[in-house]
């Protein structure tokens, strides 16, 4: 059994309205789990798809895959075992609002609290979880570094872009999972999805809130600035067209949420 798109869409709805009622407290601690969760999903792949310089040398492709199939840890755990993530909620608020169930300063508050407790849960695993205990060594550190330099040496619009497709592919993952009414089917339904944007090398806001810090702490040639204004400004409004836009406001647009889910 599973829901069907215009379901998905007044589940999605309801989502919103839900968290419309979460007090400051919730949020904060929700939106810090959150991305946590998302932090340690690029922990696992740094550490593993690090680990294989001989194959990247060889199939890059292969570490590619690896890399993307095991960043989802993070999205399931926001799912599973429940918390807030802002790129999710930008597909969420956007139907709802557009949809008139919830208003606008309902979306500015999620988002804004969302998006700053998400950056600090990273920032702790990045450096309490990751960068303290040394989980990272040689190959790795050389890994991250490339990445870091990568993400903040693009041109804005190519950030922005990526972005735009980072979170149109995450925030399907996350109707995906609403569709499935069992756990099983819920990671799969995120897994492809999350997998292939981070194969295809989209940008996603809150995972750069960990790599590109987590390589500034490991002594990157990567500045606070950089970071900041050559990566996070445009990914994080790229990422807000592809999950607000592609995702909360078409569905919206073609079902028109006019009727409660029985």
């Amino acid at each position: 059994m599973y829901y069907n798109p215009e379901q998905i869409v007044s589940i999605a709805s309801k989502n919103a309205e839900k968290k419309n009622k979460y007090t400051f407290s919730q949020i904060s601690v929700l939106g810090f789990l959150g991305g946590a969760f998302i932090a340690l999903g690029g922990l696992l792949a740094l550490v593993v798809g690090g680990s294989m310089p001989g194959v990247a040398s060889e199939n890059p492709g292969l570490v590619k895959l690896v890399f993307g199939a095991l960043f989802p840890l993070g999205l399931i755990l926001v799912v599973i075992v429940g918390a807030e993530l802002f790129t999710g909620n930008t597909s969420y608020f956007a139907s709802s609002v557009l949809a008139k169930k919830s208003q606008m300063n309902h979306l500015i508050r999620n988002w804004g609290l969302v998006y700053l407790w998400n950056f600090v849960g990273a920032l702790f695993v990045a450096y309490f979880i990751a960068y303290i205990p040394e989980i990272l060594k040689g190959d790795q550190v050389e890994f991250l570094d490339k990445i870091a330099i990568t993400k903040v040496n693009q041109t804005w619009i190519s950030a922005f872009m990526k972005g735009v497709a980072c979170n149109w592919l995450v925030s399907l993952a996350l109707w995906a999972a609403i569709s499935a009414q069992d756990v099983t089917g819920k990671i799969l339904g995120m897994w492809f999805p999350v997998m292939a944007f981070v194969a295809m090398g989209m940008e996603h806001s809150i995972a750069n809130q960990f790599f590109i810090p987590l390589a500034i702490f490991h002594g990157s040639p990567v500045t606070w600035m950089q970071f900041f204004i050559d990566n996070l400004i445009p990914v994080t409004l790229g990422n807000i067209v592809g999950g607000g836009v592609l995702v909360g406001g078409l569905y919206w647009f073609v079902y028109d949420i006019k009727e409660d889910l029985n």
